[in-house]
């Protein structure tokens, strides 16, 4: 309850020199007290005038930043569901990226295969005078087989003993003879290439046979004969070549003769 008039009524007596809680204990000290009293209630009284603008303006501000606070909450609440719907959005958004991406892969794939199914057909469409080509080859080759494997079986059978020119000699009257009895057989027979693969030839060549044509064929009459074969072998190249041969199927030497024994 302490108003303006009475503090500035209170000064003259606050501004003397001997009104304080010393001299006042001094004259009576029951009395003191109350002289203390009025000092601090004036001084409260300063700074309390201070403090009441302070008071208001803080329950002002306390009631503006309750007010902000619940439209801050609130905006938080719409923020939630809109981020809930964001998220929802974007899912989906995803979810159809991924299917877009798929199409678009799909939509690739099939541009692709049908790039490689186009040029497959142009290529088919290249390769169909080779392919009739190699038919009529083929059915000639069929109707030729007769006279080929009688060919390959007279070689095998009687050439043998015979040198590259005999052999050769044999070969051309076999065809005559087949001529004369209209047995069909290929022209351009090849009896080396009939009877053994290039693969083969180049394992024998490894092995140590060498590599011309008699040799060659030396090494089919040995391998495709059904009678075991007697080497003329003055040079010792036919005796390498069997042992590098049969060495991994129990090959067993007699020196004192010579003579080679397999044993398969």
């Amino acid at each position: 309850t302490i108003t303006g008039e009475t503090v500035e009524l209170l000064e003259p007596y606050l501004d003397m020199e001997d009104y304080n809680l010393e001299t006042a204990k001094k004259v009576c000290g029951n009395v003191a007290g109350l002289c203390s009293w009025t000092q601090a209630m004036a001084y409260f009284y300063g700074i309390n005038k201070e403090v009441l603008p302070l008071k208001a303006n803080l329950t002002l501000q306390e009631g503006r930043l309750a007010a902000a606070q619940m439209e801050l909450n609130n905006a938080q609440i719409q923020l939630e569901e809109k981020q809930t719907e964001l998220d929802q959005v974007q899912a989906m958004y995803d979810t159809a990226m991924k299917e877009k991406q798929a199409l678009l892969d799909d939509a690739e794939a099939c541009r692709r295969k049908m790039n490689n199914a186009t040029a497959l057909i142009e290529g088919l469409g290249g390769e169909k005078l080779r392919w009739t080509a190699s038919s009529k080859s083929f059915q000639n080759q069929i109707i030729n087989l007769v006279g080929n494997v009688l060919l390959a079986t007279g070689f095998l059978s009687y050439s043998g003993p015979f040198n590259q020119e005999y052999r050769n000699l044999l070969l051309e009257l076999w065809k005559k003879e087949m001529d004369n009895s209209k047995i069909p057989y290929s022209k351009d027979l090849n009896i080396t290439g009939m009877l053994v693969d290039n693969a083969t030839v180049g394992e024998w060549n490894l092995q140590g046979l060498p590599n011309d044509d008699l040799s060659i064929q030396n090494g089919i009459i040995v391998t495709k004969a059904s009678r075991y074969p007697l080497l003329i072998d003055p040079q010792g190249q036919g005796k390498i070549w069997i042992k590098n041969k049969e060495k991994n199927n129990g090959l067993q030497v007699n020196s004192s003769f010579n003579i080679f024994v397999c044993l398969l």
